[in-house]
């Protein structure tokens, strides 16, 4: 469990399966395996109707399932057993071959060539999550970090230097590139938290966003925790809700928008410390995803607030990764870096501007303290706070149906 950073997430593999197997007893007995979507895709349109002929992703087992080579795959079924009755047998129906994406899943079937209107026979990689291959098609190297920003933020990384880092979603080789390890880590919510600000404001984010860049670091008075749908990375901690301190009787949806703005910088900066707490170099920083693609107000800000250079992409990469693996599997490239080189958009760079970077390292020193402070469930006075709230909210909820 230390190579999940010492905690399994209840987004994970095993955690949806438990809730499964233990909401769905009459159907326990006609169990025959789990599959994540990249697998459960590739072997359909492969024709493979067997669970053990199912060529399964490193990339999604290793993070989510604790599948590890070098310890011997899947956690022991002892150990499963140990965790809840219903896990019993599990690993076997778990069965199958765990290949990085540079191998084939198999071939496109007769039926679906037809369905599709398709040849019969094309190669068909295995598969990944998307913001790891989304990674690859914004051009990560070693060592380099892609900050995947969406309705959430998936930080995709590789490195060579084979580390433990607590708090984060795996360390696993092959995940990202097939020859180097890569490391996952994230916040559960951003753009949705932007959403959600404009839609309580009555507009949208593209009119809130108009004049952003007129705020200096510090200028809103406001310091805003995202964690409107709990913590993914370090924390690890699901029952935690957006904390904004600061508010006067004058504040702004505009000014909320750039705290939050702020906010998911400030937090990934407290994902990168621990990284390089824990021996991962972190050469260059990339802004990914359809926010991190558009908006140069949040680059400049991600740049002041980590104090290092943001490279952000100049043209739509998504699903590019993808893209990059299919066209490995054709054989029309023979490595992902001979494939990158031809095919990723160039990155723009946006520098850190010192003075704001100072104030900024003095806000974070704030944010750092309220983050554990607030989100640590032990040793702190108010780690019961959130959890608290939350349970009140729930039984409330409870008692209206």
């Amino acid at each position: 469990i230390e190579w999940c950073g010492g905690t399994y997430s209840s987004e994970w593999g095993f955690a949806k399966l438990l809730h499964w197997l233990r909401r769905n007893s009459s159907s326990r007995r006609g169990f025959a395996s789990a599959l994540e979507h990249c697998d459960m895709v590739a072997a359909t349109l492969c024709g493979v109707s067997n669970p053990r002929d199912v060529k399964r992703s490193i990339c999604a087992m290793g993070h989510k399932w604790m599948w590890d080579a070098k310890l011997g795959g899947l956690p022991p079924q002892d150990f499963l057993t140990k965790v809840d009755p219903q896990f019993e047998g599990i690993r076997e129906k778990l069965s199958g071959e765990y290949l990085t994406s540079e191998n084939l899943a198999g071939h496109l079937s007769p039926h679906w060539a037809e369905k599709l209107a398709l040849q019969p026979g094309i190669p068909i990689p295995v598969g990944a999550f998307d913001a790891h291959w989304d990674a690859i098609g914004a051009g990560v190297g070693l060592g380099d970090m892609v900050n995947v920003i969406g309705t959430s933020t998936c930080i995709i990384g590789t490195t060579d230097n084979q580390t433990l880092v607590p708090g984060l979603c795996g360390i696993v080789q092959g995940s990202v590139h097939p020859h180097h390890f890569g490391i996952e880590a994230g916040l559960s919510a951003v753009g949705d938290i932007f959403s959600a600000i404009a839609k309580r404001a009555n507009t949208t984010v593209d009119q809130l966003a108009l004049g952003l860049e007129k705020y200096s670091a510090g200028q809103t008075g406001l310091l805003r925790m995202v964690w409107d749908n709990g913590d993914r990375t370090v924390l690890v901690n699901p029952l935690l809700n957006g904390m904004t301190l600061g508010w006067t009787l004058n504040t702004t949806p505009q000014e909320e928008l750039m705290a939050a703005v702020e906010g998911t910088a400030f937090h990934t900066k407290i994902i990168f410390d621990r990284m390089i707490e824990h021996g991962v170099e972190i050469k260059r920083t990339i802004n990914a995803g359809g926010i991190g693609q558009r908006s140069k107000d949040l680059n400049q800000i991600y740049a002041n607030v980590l104090g290092r250079p943001i490279y952000a992409l100049n043209a739509p990469a998504v699903g590019l990764g993808a893209g990059i693996f299919a066209l490995l599997a054709a054989g029309a490239f023979k490595t992902v870096e001979e494939a990158q080189a031809q095919l990723c958009p160039p990155l723009k760079r946006f520098e850190p501007n010192a003075t704001e970077h100072q104030t900024y390292a003095e806000l974070y020193e704030i944010y750092r303290t309220l983050y554990f402070a607030f989100g640590n469930r032990s040793n702190s006075p108010f780690g019961h706070v959130m959890p608290r709230l939350i349970s009140l909210r729930e039984k409330f909820s409870k008692q209206l149906h």
